[in-house]
């Protein structure tokens, strides 16, 4: 038996002295993760006060997203994008990587692609 996982999980790491918050995608997403994981970004983002948000996306065991999920995304994206200051997508798919480029077009801040976790995590704490 085969278990289909798939989601986002969100944390606020700390490396050093830096505080970012963390996105972890697995599997194939979905619209009902979306309806999950909103909140509590928008609840973590309430805070902010001025463009200061760093994020770190482990997008390593991610598959894609459905095609409501990926509006979800997108509309994210759009409603939050002036607050984050640094993005690093640490992947291993080549769309992620074209997914970085076109992901500057709806934030006010830095989007950058990783292969490497901790070459992700230097560039944040630039």
């Amino acid at each position: 038996m085969t278990t289909n996982k798939h989601g986002l999980s969100i944390g606020i790491e700390r490396v050093g002295s830096d505080v970012f918050v963390a996105l972890k995608a697995v599997g194939k997403l979905t619209h009902e993760d979306y309806e999950l994981i909103t909140p509590m970004l928008e609840s973590a983002l309430s805070e902010v006060s001025m463009p200061n948000v760093k994020v770190l996306i482990d997008g390593t065991g991610m598959e894609g997203w459905e095609l409501r999920a990926a509006w979800d995304d997108l509309k994210l994206g759009l409603k939050h994008g002036k607050e984050f200051k640094k993005i690093a997508i640490y992947g291993n798919k080549h769309w992620q990587e074209i997914l970085a480029k076109v992901g500057k077009w709806f934030v006010s801040g830095e989007v950058k692609y990783f292969e490497e976790y901790d070459a992700a995590v230097d560039w944040l704490k630039q």
